[in-house]
């Protein structure tokens, strides 16, 4: 009976081990006719394009320099632990970010849409079903940061920056 205890337990910790190892970048990432990738079915990702109610979020409004609006989200992100930028254009922004304890991986898009006057995201777990609200979290925590780094810098001079 003892062993199953710890058996069990076991079996969990490997199967997410595995499941973070064998989880791969997604062929699907980057900006197609103006538009982020669609969400999966499942509830792990979150987008301000999402067809689906529970995977929405609000855009962000983009007012000001757009390049800077870029330079914000960059440093906004870097601040952020376990996070690696990936991809930086003038218009799209790709970060990775990892899980503490299993290293599981999160791909964050960003795409610059200037015509609209807004920052599209998408934020979607790479392994598993379900992410516990993670990526809205996090996409929530992103945009009050962001929000409070451009309310910072506008008004300064570029020399100040």
């Amino acid at each position: 009976m003892w062993a199953a205890v710890l058996i069990v337990p076991l079996l969990v910790i490997v199967a997410f081990a595995v499941m973070s190892v064998t989880s791969r970048r997604p062929k699907t990432l980057g900006v197609r006719e103006d538009r982020l990738a669609p969400c999966p079915d499942s509830p792990n990702c979150v987008s301000t394009l999402a067809d689906r109610e529970h995977q929405r979020m609000a855009a962000i409004s983009l007012t000001g320099d757009a390049a800077e609006a870029m330079q914000a989200l960059k440093r906004v992100v870097s601040a952020m632990p376990r996070t690696q930028i990936v991809t930086a254009e003038d218009n799209y922004l790709h970060v990775e970010f990892t899980s503490r304890l299993f290293r599981f991986v999160d791909d964050v898009e960003f795409f610059l849409d200037r015509d609209q006057g807004v920052i599209h995201f998408r934020s979607a777990s790479r392994a598993g079903h379900s992410d516990f609200g993670a990526n809205r979290k996090r996409m929530q925590a992103i945009v009050a940061a962001f929000q409070r780094e451009r309310s910072r810098h506008e008004g300064l001079p570029k020399t100040d920056r």
